[in-house]
């Protein structure tokens, strides 16, 4: 069976291909006419499913087969995930249009399911909570269930305290203990948590009444704020890729770095506690994987924890970049978000 595996962005089209777990082909391409170019290529390929990467899952716990019912619950997605949710109908919209297959969905939010209650509510009124489905529902839940797997194949050991960094355009942390999520810096949208390419991460909500009333501004025009003109971008005056702010050495690229690195440290260490200790660091994604010191600044702030980094194994960026003598071992892994979409789509056809 070969399954067609989709993780869509707002500007690109990653793809995989699958006979049963077995990758065959895999790449990314640019812009808006992906699928088009897609069909092309996948011409001598007899595609039975198609399994997607879809980020708001609400409160859809399991990979399951888009019906009309579900396509409808990823549709209210697109206005709290508008960088991700409204390309991914589009894509399952013209899916169902050029290939007619079984098409699959798993969420971003499945792996976070298992937050606690005390963790994952707001402290609003319960009529707004149950109303709009509001709690910390966490994302890059593919990600995350990833990195943990591979990094109990690659020490070679049960981890039972985890603390997982996907590190990218979009940013987040999660506590992973006995390999469940148990908190994530990441809440009822992906703009929660640690500051980002263009997002804003955490912000004083008052901030956002008071730019409303003194600067006249819609609900629309503030989203737009905080996800597209804030983050790395708004601190930096000048780019939200920390590739080109780790190149430059004016003042706002170094403040934008600056608190990058102490807002990750923070989270981290605050889920020390929470877990009772950490056995395991993994950092993922893009930002994180290819930074040395970016993760030897995060790492700083951790002397304490015994841990003690191998500076040649951290600037080759290799797979672990902590001594032997390391009481608390640091990985950096590459995410394959694809695989894990490929066995579950096939676990659900069986």
């Amino acid at each position: 069976m070969e399954i067609l595996v989709l993780n869509v962005g707002s500007s690109s089209l990653k793809y995989a291909v699958y006979k049963d777990e077995e990758l065959v082909l895999k790449g990314l391409i640019e812009g808006t006419k992906g699928l088009r170019e897609l069909r092309k290529i996948l011409k001598n390929h007899k595609i039975d499913a198609i399994g997607h990467r879809v980020v708001h899952g609400f409160n859809i716990t399991k990979p399951c087969i888009i019906t009309k019912k579900i396509l409808k619950i990823i549709r209210k997605g697109i206005e709290l995930a508008p960088l991700h949710d409204y390309p991914e109908i589009k894509a399952i919209e013209l899916c169902h249009k050029y290939f007619k297959v079984p098409q699959i969905a798993v969420f971003d939010t499945d792996f976070h399911s298992t937050i606690p209650d005390y963790a994952s509510v707001y402290a609003i009124p319960k009529k707004y909570r149950k109303k709009y489905k509001i709690k910390r529902y966490g994302f890059h839940g593919i990600s995350h269930e990833y990195v943990y797997q591979q990094a109990k194949k690659i020490l070679k050991k049960p981890l039972k305290k985890v603390i997982s960094c996907h590190l990218g355009n979009g940013c987040s942390i999660t506590a992973i203990k006995d390999g469940k999520s148990i908190d994530t810096s990441m809440g009822f949208t992906p703009l929660e948590g640690l500051i980002m390419a263009t997002r804003s991460g955490n912000i004083d909500p008052s901030i956002l009444l008071y730019l409303m009333k003194h600067e006249k501004l819609s609900a629309k025009e503030i989203g737009r704020i905080l996800n597209h003109k804030s983050g790395l971008l708004a601190l930096s005056e000048k780019t939200g890729k920390m590739e080109k702010l780790r190149k430059s050495r004016n003042k706002k690229s170094k403040l934008a770095i600056n608190a990058f690195c102490y807002q990750a440290a923070k989270y981290i260490g605050s889920y020390i506690p929470i877990l009772n200790g950490v056995d395991a660091i993994i950092f993922t994604a893009r930002l994180a994987t290819n930074s040395p010191d970016i993760r030897e600044k995060i790492l700083s702030n951790f002397n304490y924890l015994g841990i003690k980094l191998d500076k040649n194994k951290n600037n080759k960026n290799s797979t672990i970049i902590t001594k032997k003598t390391s009481k608390v071992q640091v990985l950096v892994i590459e995410t394959d978000e694809e695989s894990i979409i490929a066995k579950e789509t096939l676990k659900l056809l069986k």
